[in-house]
């Protein structure tokens, strides 16, 4: 696939980035747990986080393809930084401006692009995952404030946050109807956060609980300014959320492949390297052609949002399902061609092994996806409506 002078230019610019900024600090920054803040504002003022956003609101206009090729090139390397492309744009800069009022976009939109900002999404709570629904959190209408309250757990950048798009219900006695959005200042009075237990990998991007107690939120800052859109503003959200995803699956693959290949023409057994013998060529075969298949999946899902097709749930529940999918199984594939160096962490794969692992979990599970696309074949539900 042919890309345009221009994605192809940023495309190289992230590249450098990865070779210079994120290269030689990946492993350590893991393995101490340490937030790579000050990268994720040099992404943004390199405008990384601005590709779906047009030029007036602080982004380049270069498109969700754009977006899926930079996500791409740095989940390739770093699945924490990756984490960022939703926090700043999808699920945040993305979001406001899709669905927020002139007002919102003006004052939020160029903020998280820019990384001034730093983003989350409150929609995860203990009792409501893939089941939004059934959320607790809850607003109340008081003059010309909400009064939030309630928790959200499993929230990326949830210390860290300076504001973000928070799911809550108005009006409980109506499950899905009754659901509101709202973006909240996390440095308002009320607000605290926690920690949520230590993960498999992505050890360099910070998880956490937020908890909101009597938290006054501006009647401005309800998203759209209207009640009882919240679950239909989610639904679009994560149909954006989920082609980033895809991507970092992409990109993951992509950088197990890139290890496997280096490790196969280097690594000698029996006087020949590794990479002469066909089973190992069979692994890798098979690891190369799911990895291109993700990645066309992927820039198909990109290039439809592009062309004005913003409500293609089953093409991007597709990218989304396959490409994480791909990431998890040629993380596997990696591990049998390196044998007990991709155990260890001398080498990268050990940890891209783990870092694989999450995107089947997180913006919509596996099982949620292949409802979406089984559900959509056989005629019950039609996912693009």
């Amino acid at each position: 696939m042919k890309l345009s002078e221009e994605i192809v230019a940023i495309q190289d610019m992230a590249k450098k980035f990865v070779q210079k900024e994120i290269l030689p600090r990946v492993e350590d920054d893991e393995r101490e747990h340490r937030f790579q803040g000050d990268i994720v504002r040099k992404m943004g003022e390199l405008g990384f986080f601005g590709c779906p956003i047009p030029e007036a609101y602080g982004g380049s206009g270069l498109g969700f393809l754009a977006h899926a090729v930079v996500t791409e090139e740095i989940a390739k390397i770093s699945g924490s930084l990756r984490a960022a492309f939703n926090m700043q744009t999808m699920g945040n800069a993305r979001e406001i401006f899709q669905y927020g009022t002139d007002e919102q976009k003006e004052a939020y939109v160029g903020k998280f692009v820019s990384a001034e900002y730093l983003g989350c999404i409150g929609i995860t709570e203990s009792n409501a995952g893939s089941d939004v629904a059934s959320m607790k959190t809850k607003a109340e209408k008081r003059g010309d404030r909400y009064i939030l309250n309630g928790s959200k757990t499993w929230i990326t950048y949830a210390q860290v946050a300076d504001a973000g798009v928070v799911y809550a219900y108005t009006d409980p006695s109506k499950p899905y109807k009754g659901m509101s959005a709202f973006i909240v200042d996390l440095h308002a009075k009320g607000v605290s956060t926690g920690p949520t237990a230590q993960k498999l990998g992505w050890q360099a991007c910070p998880t956490g609980e937020l908890f909101f107690d009597d938290v006054e939120v501006p009647v401005e800052n309800l998203l759209g300014g209207e009640e009882g859109r919240g679950f239909t503003l989610c639904m679009g959200s994560l149909n954006n959320t989920r082609l980033t995803a895809a991507a970092g699956g992409v990109g993951a693959a992509q950088g197990l492949v890139d290890e496997a290949i280096k490790y196969a023409k280097e690594r000698e057994q029996f006087g020949r390297p590794i990479g002469e013998y066909q089973m190992v060529q069979e692994e890798l075969a098979r690891m190369v052609v799911e990895t291109e298949a993700a990645r066309l999946l992927t820039y198909r899902c990109a290039m439809q949002k592009d062309d004005g097709v913003l409500n293609n749930a089953l093409e991007t529940s597709m990218a989304k399902y396959y490409a994480c999918d791909v990431a998890s199984r040629v993380a596997d594939g990696a591990l049998r061609i390196l044998g007990a160096y991709g155990y260890s962490s001398e080498y990268p794969v050990e940890r891209m092994l783990r870092d694989a692992k999450l995107p089947q979990i997180l913006e919509g599970s596996a099982n949620i996806l292949k409802m979406v696309i089984a559900t959509d074949a056989l005629g019950y539900r039609k996912a693009n409506r």
